[in-house]
């Protein structure tokens, strides 16, 4: 089994890249922003909550983004293996997934991040903010929040799984395929 973590800051392609790994090595995407947006849509409790915290661009508190988590990983006790997509994004959060997977007699295999300049990302979260209807994604001011939030909260993970020799950084600036092939390139060495 390959348990990945796939982090970056907002925009730097988490979710295109997800999409390719998770058919390439059959892994099971857990997408936060996806479950969120799903339940925010269907005006689901947890959805509402999430939305006051998305809303200001700030990050869902630990304790309802695990339970979401735990959720789903059960829901698919037969995966070759999970790719998370925007979870975790505290050491906090690093420590629950950790025992979780424990429990389970599995680990994180890698993290990896997609490491890309800050204004490139504002301007490609502007431009996805154009037709994505996202609110965080149309306002210069909520994106560089989120950009602190995860400087502040999230850039402390690359020391834990470093700690642990699962943590790898690889170039978000390219094509899409480029970007692919390199985190294609880190899965295959593990």
């Amino acid at each position: 089994m390959i348990n990945i973590v796939l982090f970056g800051k907002p925009g730097a392609g988490k979710g295109t890249q997800a999409e390719f790994l998770k058919e390439k090595y059959n892994l099971t995407h857990l997408s936060t922003g996806d479950i969120f947006r799903f339940n925010i849509k269907n005006d689901t409790d947890l959805g509402r909550l999430a939305k006051t915290y998305m809303d200001k661009g700030d990050l869902v508190p630990d304790e309802v983004t695990i339970q979401m988590l735990q959720s789903e990983v059960d829901k698919n006790p037969d995966s070759a293996g999970f790719l998370f997509d925007g979870f975790p994004r505290t050491i906090s959060q690093a420590q629950a997934l950790d025992a979780f997977l424990a429990s389970k007699n599995q680990e994180i295999t890698a993290t990896i991040a997609l490491d890309a300049d800050d204004e490139i990302l504002v301007e490609r979260l502007l431009e996805r903010g154009k037709t994505s209807g996202r609110a965080d994604d149309q306002d210069e001011e909520k994106i560089r929040n989120r950009y602190q939030e995860y400087n502040e909260k999230t850039a402390p993970l690359i020391d834990y799984y470093n700690q642990q020799g699962k943590f790898y950084s690889v170039n978000g600036i390219g094509a899409i395929i480029e970007i692919t092939e390199r985190l294609s390139q880190v899965i295959e060495s593990l």
